[in-house]
């Protein structure tokens, strides 16, 4: 009798399927962590935007401006204006947008900032009521 070392073909086709199932779910699991963090991001540049918008401008103005871009919120870094896909807010693909309402000269009384979002639904903030103080 010969001794043979070594694997069959059938356990190393078994070890290689094995393996490649574990590629693919970790992939998958890593597409998946990736779009949450994307997410986070989103989130963070629209509380940023927001909190800028009530504790800078409208307290120094008294009003909100019918448009937002870094030359008039100039308190916050200017990379969140950049979506993680690399689109600026008001670029038509931008995940970010600001909807200004009952405008008048340029001096709005409301908003809504929204970001689409991968892994859950559309993230939105709306200005704070200030009850017409100013």
């Amino acid at each position: 009798m010969t001794n043979k070392k070594g694997f069959t073909i059938l356990e190393l086709v078994i070890v290689a399927a094995f393996a490649s199932l574990l590629f693919v779910l970790f992939f998958m699991q890593k597409a998946n962590l990736d779009a949450f963090d994307r997410d986070e991001k989103r989130k963070t540049a629209i509380n940023a935007m927001y909190y800028a918008l009530e504790e800078s401008f409208y307290k120094e103005h008294g009003y909100y401006p019918e448009q937002i871009n870094e030359n008039n919120i100039t308190v916050i870094d200017p990379a969140l204006w950049t979506d993680p896909n690399g689109y600026n807010l008001g670029d038509p693909l931008s995940a970010y947008s600001y909807i200004p309402a009952n405008c008048t000269n340029g001096h709005c009384k409301e908003y809504t900032l929204k970001t689409l979002l991968e892994k859950e639904d559309t993230f939105i903030k709306r200005n704070r009521d200030h009850n017409d103080t100013k």
